[in-house]
Formats: C-alpha cells, structure tokens, sequence
C-alpha cells in the first residue's frame, strides 16, 4: 500500500509522539495500547514501528525530551555570578513559566516514572538529579553568603520542587489570578522557606 501524502517521519514522527503524549497523560502509559496511539494519528498499528521501536520508547523519549528542553531553558537563561537571591527568584519563575503550558509533559515526567525500564529509568533521574541540583547550588550558596537558612539542602531542593511543579495541577488561564500573580505569591512562599 503507497504511503498517503504527507505520511512521512517529518510530519507522522511528531504526530506519533504528540498522540503519545496526550494518551499517556489522560489514561496513563499503562492502559494506553499502540493500537490507540495508531488511532490517533489516523495510521495503521503497524506503521508505528517505522516511528519508534515500542512504547516503551515513545514513552521515554517524551520524557527525555522534556527534561533535555527545560535544562537547556534555564542554563540558556541562569546567571550564575548574580547573587543567590536573584538566581532563587530566576528559579522559581524560570520553574513556573516553564511548566505551566506543559501540564501533559509534567505529568508525564513526575507520575509514570514507575513505568520505565531500569535503564531508562537512570537514565530520566540522571537528568531529574541535575535540573535539582541546579537549584540545590543555588542554595547552597545562599546558606554561604548568609541569604538562606536551611536545615537539609536536598529535603528543601525537592520541597520546593514539588510546591513549584504542583502548579500545573489547579492553574487555569482566565481565573482569578494571572500567572505574574501566581509567580509573585510563590516567590513569597519559596523567599519564606529559605529565608536566614
């Protein structure tokens, strides 16, 4: 059978991954089969193997993707001589903005983690690891100029983390606050955390 117009990995690739990605975080990777990814796209099942190996790939390469894009972002936008205040506050909104159009891909990276196969797994925490350590130095060295008071770097790091991330949960456009509020209430929150 030919290959329908514009069927090809340019065009169906980003296809495959985007029906991936919104079945995965609406069902969860469990339940959801290549079948319905093939669905999605308007394919047959079989021609999503020109695509990816398995789903276990898509899976994995959504998540790799995500966090290769928000570790880019912040070290393309980070001063790391600015003094660690400002470099907290860089964090927080940098963590905010970043996220808030991604509810699918934070979803993804945060809940089907127990999904991935052991290899893939080191692989997504290594880069989890290094997008918190950023924000662990950032502490670290305010605890040293004297900015920050913190009793566990790690413990505070994923904290803040979780109370960043957890606003792609409940934030909708057109509510009562807009997102330059939503920043400023959460700069105050994190700024009391971590205050000496």
């Amino acid at each position: 059978m030919a290959r329908k117009r514009g069927s090809h990995s340019d065009i169906t690739g980003p296809k495959v991954r985007e029906a991936a990605r919104h079945l995965f975080a609406r069902h969860g990777y469990a339940a959801v089969s290549m079948r319905q990814i093939a669905a999605e796209v308007g394919v047959q099942a079989g021609a999503l193997y020109n695509y990816t190996p398995d789903k276990q790939s898509l899976l994995f390469d959504l998540m790799e993707e995500h966090l290769s894009e928000l570790l880019t972002a912040f070290d393309g936008t980070a001063d790391p001589s600015a003094p660690p205040p400002a470099r907290l506050d860089h964090f927080v909104r940098h963590h905010i903005g970043f996220h808030m159009d991604r509810a699918d891909q934070v979803f993804i990276a945060y809940m089907e983690l127990r999904n991935l196969e052991p290899g893939n797994f080191a692989r997504v925490e290594a880069m989890r690891r290094a997008y918190e350590d950023r924000l662990e130095a950032i502490l670290q060295a305010g605890v040293g100029t004297g900015d920050f008071s913190v009793t566990d770097l790690r413990v505070t790091t994923m904290a803040v983390i979780a109370l960043l991330t957890g606003v792609t949960n409940w934030y909708r456009k057109g509510g009562r606050l807009d997102l330059a509020e939503i920043e400023e209430i959460y700069l105050n929150l994190v700024r009391k955390a971590v205050a000496a």
